[in-house]
């Protein structure tokens, strides 16, 4: 049996797609373990004397810790380390770059989460909070309470008052807040009495005044979700308080174009492009495309339909499943009954000739069989082009593939020999196995050759040798024997191929 080799050139990182494998490469390059490697740096840990130091892509080590010093990767070239004591409370960190230069020097505070907004930290020290950069200049002072508040913005509290902070430091408001608030898509409602508010949105700016109405939701914005208290009923006003639905309605369900009413068991769609609200014969709808939906199953009706918003059933009753789909940019709406398959488009024409079944649906195209030939049906220029190599594909139970998952399929040639080819019939794999198990969505992919077992990924890089006798899986990740020692890979997510 061959042996896999790994090579290793002080510049193979450029050559590489995964985080993942770069940890692996540079473990075997240094003979320590390599954690949390991500955008060109990670942490070599030496397990005989736990010291930590900082690795990049190359394998030099730019910077050894101290003894008792722990360090964390935390984005790109930034790093905490903590000066580790018996006392928790004396315990000391600092934020660095990739080279150990002090960025915010060792203290007793503690270093919050990081933000997404332009990578900010909260600080806390002896009860009070500050927001730091990651190059550790001070962006607001140490103050009583800080707390995130929607994109951008921070709750800054001082003398028992909130008010509105940028990321930048800037105060946007001398308005004061008597509690912190959450900003969704930069506003919030604030009740100000009975039937009686007030939409403020990030900048303390007062966009509409409510005097007559009990606002319940405002994420349909500019449509607001009202409810009578007295009847705990639902319905919709516009923010200069206009009626649009009256308030009857049972439960309510915010969507991206669409608000979702319900009241005895029946569902009613409210149109924000329309401004007004149908009601229909089902007790619950999904959206599709340009105002269709398709019905949902209940123990009343067990089959599906598709209709458009006014109620007309375009459809018939008499699908087990309806789901819209996007392939190469386009909306699709794939049906099925019992074994019966049908793919139609935006006019609900069907897609796909006679005959040719759907095994595969891509982000960009479809694989299609018909009387055992496999098939790249192409949507956008209808034509098919065989996979002559596929004699048949592996089920992974994934039918879709979403956009975040890597466009693959396992599959079997001609000689019994396992592969995986990609959306476009192309090999990512080569055809040499005789198993592959994928764990979708995750990268790794578990390949069997003469009764011993390796690891690698969609991009066919060896993450493990194939000379394992066994392998278990988890939700985790794989655990692998040899000789009844045990190694364990962590999964990572097919899109970035990084677990951090």
């Amino acid at each position: 049996m061959k042996t896999l080799v790994f090579v290793l050139l002080s510049t193979f990182c450029t050559a590489q797609k995964t985080d993942q494998y770069t940890q692996i490469l540079l473990s075997k390059k240094l003979g320590k373990e390599v954690k949390f490697y991500s955008n060109g740096y990670g942490i070599a840990i030496n397990a005989a004397s736990t010291e930590y130091g900082i690795v990049d892509s190359t394998g030099v080590i730019t910077y050894t810790a101290p003894a008792k010093n722990e360090i964390s990767h935390l984005y790109k070239d930034r790093f905490f380390i903590k000066i580790k004591d018996k006392d928790p409370k004396k315990e000391k960190m600092a934020l660095t770059d990739e080279k150990g230069k002090l960025l915010i020097p060792f203290d007793t505070h503690k270093i919050g989460p990081s933000w997404s907004i332009k990578n900010r930290l909260i600080l806390s020290k002896d009860g009070k909070e500050g927001i730091y950069d990651y190059q550790g200049k001070e962006i607001i002072p140490y103050t009583d309470k800080i707390k995130f508040a929607g994109e951008n913005r921070f709750f800054v509290k001082k003398d028992n008052n909130w008010q509105i902070y940028d990321a930048e430091g800037k105060l946007k408001s001398n308005r004061e807040f008597k509690e912190n608030l959450h900003f969704y898509k930069n506003r919030v409602y604030i009740p100000t009495g009975e039937k009686q508010g007030e939409i403020v949105d990030n900048d303390g700016v007062t966009l509409n005044v409510i005097s007559n109405n009990n606002i319940d939701n405002i994420g349909g914005y500019p449509f607001l979700v009202t409810k009578n208290p007295a009847t705990n009923k639902f319905g919709i006003v516009d923010t200069q308080e206009n009626r649009l639905a009256d308030e009857i309605y049972d439960e309510v369900f915010l969507g991206t174009r669409y608000i979702y009413f319900i009241k005895n068991e029946k569902i009613s769609i409210f149109s924000k492009e329309a401004k007004k609200i149908y009601s229909t014969d089902f007790d619950y709808v999904k959206s599709l495309f340009n105002d269709l939906f398709s019905t949902q199953k209940s123990l009343k009706n067990p089959k599906m339909a598709v209709i458009r918003i006014d109620g007309e059933i375009v459809v018939p009753k008499e699908y087990d499943n309806i789901e819209g789909i996007k392939v190469a940019g386009n909306n699709f709406i794939y049906l099925i009954k019992d074994n019966y398959q049908r793919l139609l488009d935006k006019d609900l024409n069907d897609v796909l000739e006679s005959g040719y079944q759907i095994e595969k649906i891509f982000p960009n195209s479809l694989i299609v069989r018909k009387e055992g030939v496999f098939y790249k049906f192409s949507v956008t220029d209808k034509k098919y082009e065989e996979l002559k190599k596929v004699a048949s594909i592996k089920e992974n139970g994934i039918f879709y593939y979403p956009q975040n998952m890597f466009p693959a399929m396992v599959c079997k040639n001609y000689d019994n020999l396992y592969g995986v080819v990609d959306e476009n019939g192309k090999e990512i794999l080569p055809f040499i196995y005789d198993n592959i198990n994928a764990f979708l969505p995750d990268n790794e992919i578990v390949v069997q050759k003469e009764n011993k077992y390796g690891v690698t990924n969609y991009q066919n890089e060896p993450l493990k040798e194939v000379v394992y006798d066994k392998f278990s899986v988890d939700k985790d990740g794989i655990k692998l024997t040899k000789d009844k020692a045990t190694e364990y890979l962590y999964f990572t997510d097919s899109e970035t191929g990084n677990n951090l």
